[in-house]
């Protein structure tokens, strides 16, 4: 008996052992716009979603009489339909191309659609797989939005099929594919080279340059003819500079590069360009403790030291007269070529308040200032131009010593003094209080010149001299070999305090402010008979019959 055709069908499923999962091969019959209808010679045909079969471009990548892998899903589903799967065969043929890949080195095409915890998601022919960050490049993306999106070459580092896990590196090809550059170029590279490479890292001390494969330093002082403090301020991650090589050691391949010098040195021929006393603005750029530096033009800066800041205020900080970023006026103080340093001042640009000073005012001119501080040799008094005049201890006063006069003044006090010097290079003026009143003592001796006679009380005696108040505020003195033409060993046995004496004028003591006197002067010589008309003359005479 012949066998039918549904027989014979049936015979043919079960020697297949069709099982979910099975791989088919599958032709295609009709395409709609929904769906793709296959023959894989089972009972009917079956529909496929048509997304299941666009590609990259998201086009059908199939026709009608094409042949493709497709997965059986189940026999029969409740509509009596048998359902397979394109997309999981895509999937299998994928997994056995990156299986091959990963044996064999090869680079694999897919796209990056999303960064990730810890790295971005790539996808490879709808196959997912994980890039680490790490291995994205061979410096840090700084951007990741950068890089979703985009398709590039992969490296399959790592595979775990029962975990479906797969591990891609975009750095392993970039590695590979800069590996015959990198030997290129360092067979090329000479010394005085100009390169173009791309900021890979910055450092405090300078940035790292990508010259394809070869990276090279730029130190921040080969940076800028002027002072940076940072790489920062000149230069960001994946900028792309022109650089000049200045130092190439081929046994550690290690590269020195510069930048500054692709432009001519600013220092050259600086002193021709600005003669000293030349007057000039520039720019803080920066302060320290003992000054601030001016940029007089790019790469040229002069350092202003405080004590060429200001006329007046040469013990504050810097930062209390200019700050960052101010324009100044300055003069050209000093240039050293050879040590590429400038002195500036800015002092120099205003008027010396001294020799203002000393062409507005004269020596014994009166002044008036209010007293600024009082220190233990003077008193300072501000004058005009917030300068200072100094009245020292020996000019407050003709009668009274100096440490005992300055007590009558005190800070913030308006006083009157004369001029008596005035000296604009030391930065000096000498004042004197006691000027304001003539000298009682000058006057004295101009009125009784030396071996004038004169009277006056004893105020005080000692073993060696004697006080004599000779009226209105005058003070002598006469000491023990003036008191007699005797030898006298103690005055106070011929003197006493009270006595009433008469002496001559010997001079003026400057030093201690004293009239000197002497007793003996209107004694006779020795020898000689003449009377004695004052007391001191008794006591003489009875003092020489005691020794006789």
């Amino acid at each position: 008996m012949t066998e039918s055709f549904a027989d014979l069908l049936n015979e043919s499923f079960q020697s297949t052992n069709l099982q979910p999962g099975t791989l088919l091969k599958a032709t295609v019959v009709d395409i709609t716009p929904e769906y793709v209808i296959v023959n894989a010679g089972l009972k009917s045909e079956s529909r496929i979603p048509v997304v299941e079969f666009r590609g990259r471009n998201n086009e059908v990548d199939v026709a009608v009489g094409d042949t493709v892998d497709v997965i059986l899903e189940t026999v029969e589903n409740g509509a009596g339909e048998t359902q397979l799967s394109r997309e999981k065969a895509k999937r299998i043929e994928t997994w056995k191309l990156i299986e091959k890949a990963f044996e064999t080195g090869e680079k694999l095409l897919g796209t990056v659609v999303e960064h990730v915890r810890g790295g971005f998601t790539v996808e490879i022919n709808k196959v997912r797989a994980f890039l680490p960050g790490s291995q994205v490049d061979l410096k840090p993306i700084r951007d990741p939005s950068a890089i979703v999106g985009k398709e590039f070459e992969f490296k399959v580092i790592k595979i775990d099929k029962k975990q479906n896990n797969i591990v891609v590196s975009r750095r392993a090809v970039i590695v590979d594919e800069s590996g015959a550059e990198r030997q290129a170029l360092l067979s090329a590279l000479q010394e005085g080279d100009i390169v173009t490479g791309s900021v890979k890292n910055l450092t405090d001390y300078g940035a790292f340059i990508d010259l394809g494969g070869v990276d090279g330093l730029l130190h921040i002082t080969d940076m800028s003819w002027k002072r940076i403090r940072h790489p920062s301020e000149l230069l960001k991650i994946g900028d792309e500079i022109s650089v000049k090589v200045l130092k190439f050691d081929r046994d550690k391949n290690r590269v020195s590069l510069g930048y500054k010098q692709l432009s001519d040195d600013p220092w050259r021929d600086i002193a021709r360009r600005y003669p000293t006393n030349t007057r000039l603005f520039g720019k803080v750029t920066n302060i320290t403790e003992y000054g601030c530096f001016v940029e007089i033009e790019p790469g040229i800066e002069g350092l202003v030291h405080m004590s060429e800041m200001d006329w007046t205020n040469k013990n504050i900080h810097p930062a209390k007269l200019v700050s960052v970023g101010q324009e100044v006026e300055v003069m050209v103080l000093e240039i050293d070529e050879e040590r590429r340093r400038i002195s500036l001042g800015m002092k120099q640009c205003k008027q010396n308040p001294w020799q203002e000073f000393a062409t507005t005012h004269t020596k014994d001119s009166h002044i008036t200032g209010k007293i600024k501080s009082i220190t233990d040799f003077g008193i300072f008094i501000g004058l005009p131009g917030d300068i200072d005049g100094l009245v020292h201890l020996s000019d407050i006063s003709w009668t009274e010593a100096g440490d005992k006069a300055i007590r009558n003044f005190k800070k913030g006090q308006e006083v009157e003094a004369v001029i008596l010097a005035i000296d604009p290079e030391r930065e000096r003026i000498s004042l004197g209080i006691k000027q304001l009143e003539r000298d009682i003592y000058s006057d004295f001796i101009e009125q009784h010149p030396k071996g004038f006679v004169v009277s006056g009380k004893v105020t005080e005696v000692t073993q060696k001299s004697a006080t004599i108040d000779l009226g209105n505020g005058l003070i002598g003195r006469v000491k023990a070999q003036d008191v007699s033409r005797e030898h006298v060993k103690d005055v106070t046995q011929l003197l006493k305090v009270g006595d009433d004496i008469e002496a001559k004028v010997l001079g003026i003591d400057k030093k201690s402010r004293c009239i000197n006197l002497s007793i003996k002067e209107l004694q006779p010589e020795l020898g000689a008979e003449a009377p004695a008309t004052t007391q001191l003359g008794d006591l003489l005479k009875e003092q020489i019959q005691k020794e006789d």
